[in-house]
């Protein structure tokens, strides 16, 4: 059998859960509601995004003498339909208490920043002129 390529959840080890809610909420996203309640769950376009405390989720990975540096290698990517949408984006989400790591610039393929959520997780938005949206709402990659 092979593992199915497809990711379900992406979770994020945060330092307040609740301050954590609150900045996602800002951004105008839709929280789940869960039976769970150490970790919030946000619905996006086709995954779901964990809210977790940072010292749980190491735990629950057993990761036990886990170390946090500025940078843990991997960035999240919000894909929209157009160069305007990303400043617009980057501009609610450093309102909503987040900071700006890149301003809108011009790329080869299109569009795009970062911001980074209060714990410091860097998110991009970007336009990319060469990944339409499907009709299930996914950008198309060939």
């Amino acid at each position: 059998m092979a593992v199915p390529a497809r990711i379900s959840i992406v979770t994020i080890g945060v330092q307040d859960v609740a301050r954590s809610v609150r900045f996602y909420e800002k951004l105008g996203w839709q929280r789940c509601a869960s039976s769970m309640k150490e970790i919030a769950w946000f619905r996006t376009a086709d995954s779901y995004l964990g809210i977790f405390g940072w010292k749980d989720l190491a735990e629950d990975a057993q990761l036990f003498e886990p170390t946090r540096g500025s940078f843990g290698g991997i960035t999240l990517a919000i894909n929209v339909e157009s160069a305007d949408i990303v400043d617009a984006a980057l501009d609610q989400a450093v309102a909503a208490g987040g900071s700006l790591l890149k301003p809108g610039t011009d790329l080869p393929f299109g569009y795009g920043g970062y911001f980074a959520d209060p714990d410091g997780h860097a998110w991009e938005v970007c336009w990319n002129r060469d990944f339409p949206f499907g009709p299930d709402g996914r950008i198309v990659i060939d």
